[in-house]
């Protein structure tokens, strides 16, 4: 049985929609029905229980606002950097193995070949940059796991969201028998404040640059293939392959959703301050590892197609929200 918090979220939703898929029992768990926050409230239920897993798809997708805002900065902080140490140390006490939905948010850039090596270049937001991309995406590289971050608290700049994420994969470096797992910008078929595809549509505006892309639903397909697989416990960049520019994600709209409203190209230096579909730094991320590990993942420009061709407004998960709220109360009754 696997043991899913934050499973109310955008990220723990499709977790928790893939694992009923797949038929893998699992108990869901949302902050509402238990305060894993504290230690000793989540290691008693994690004895009491005995997953053989434990999926850490919590968090807090800090916009803007948390420059300015102390209570944003606080939940920003207890979502993303403190619950992680919890969840490690209880799991490290009841020796489970676990995994943490991260972020690609911790880097920003990517290497480009030039003269024979590589340079880093760390603003991709530039029509410059934009424009060797599209023609040359094979002198692009991305980052490895092994790399160390490069936007963050430590090594600045960063935004607040980006520096939290960091933060908690140094203090889990710590622990050992857990997985974390690096999505990029998410973007998918369903409308949502956190899909990037919505937030484009909905303010007319698609900021340019060049940048990864997780499809959600093949994100959590892959983490899971990961652990069903019996990969090697580690870091894992798990996005689509190959990124996208904000160009060809404008051109995609248009073509497979002809949306009423004229979508407009934001460049040079836009990108940064487009933050309530995405809070990250622009970055490329490097698959190899994923795939080393047996785990195939569609390209990029296929999922984002995907998506599209395959839209829907409203999302159709009124019977899984049931199912997972009838599955959770049976829990707690135990």
């Amino acid at each position: 049985m696997i043991l899913l918090l934050g499973a109310s979220g955008y990220i723990g939703q499709a977790f928790a929609s893939e694992l009923l898929q797949r038929h893998i029992e699992f108990v869901p768990l949302s902050r509402l029905s238990l305060d894993y926050t504290q230690l000793d409230t989540l290691f008693s239920f994690v004895r009491r229980v005995r997953p053989k897993f434990v999926i850490n798809a919590a968090g807090y997708v800090a916009g803007p606002e948390a420059d300015d805002s102390d209570a944003a900065r606080a939940e920003t902080v207890q979502a993303n950097t403190l619950l992680p140490q919890t969840v490690a140390r209880v799991c490290w006490l009841t020796r489970t193995p676990w995994a943490h939905v991260s972020s690609g948010s911790i880097y920003t850039g990517a290497r480009i070949a030039e003269n024979g090596g590589f340079r880093l270049e760390r603003d991709l937001d530039t029509p410059e940059t934009v424009d060797l991309f599209e023609k040359h995406p094979e002198r692009f590289q991305g980052f490895t796991e092994d790399d160390e971050p490069n936007a963050t608290f430590r090594n600045p700049p960063c935004n607040f969201y980006g520096g939290t994420k960091a933060f908690a994969e140094e203090v889990l470096k710590r622990f050992d028998q857990h997985y974390l797992w690096r999505p990029g910008c998410i973007l998918d078929r369903v409308a949502h404040p956190r899909n990037f595809l919505s937030a484009v549509q909905e303010q007319s505006n698609v900021p340019d640059g060049v940048g990864a892309f997780s499809h959600r639903m093949d994100f959590v397909r892959a983490c899971l293939d990961l652990w069903e697989a019996g990969a090697p416990y580690g870091i894992y960049n798990v996005v689509n392959p190959g990124g996208l520019t904000g160009r060809q994600v404008l051109q995609a709209i248009e073509r497979l959703r002809r949306p009423e409203r004229k979508l407009r190209l934001s460049t040079n230096g836009s990108a940064r301050r487009f933050a309530s579909a995405s809070p990250r730094a622009r970055c490329l991320l490097d698959t190899s590892k994923l795939l080393a590990a047996g785990v195939f993942i569609r390209p990029a420009r296929e999922a984002l197609e995907d998506a599209l061709d395959n839209w829907q407004e409203l999302p159709q998960q009124e019977d899984l929200r049931e199912r997972l709220l009838k599955k959770k109360t049976e829990t707690l009754k135990r």
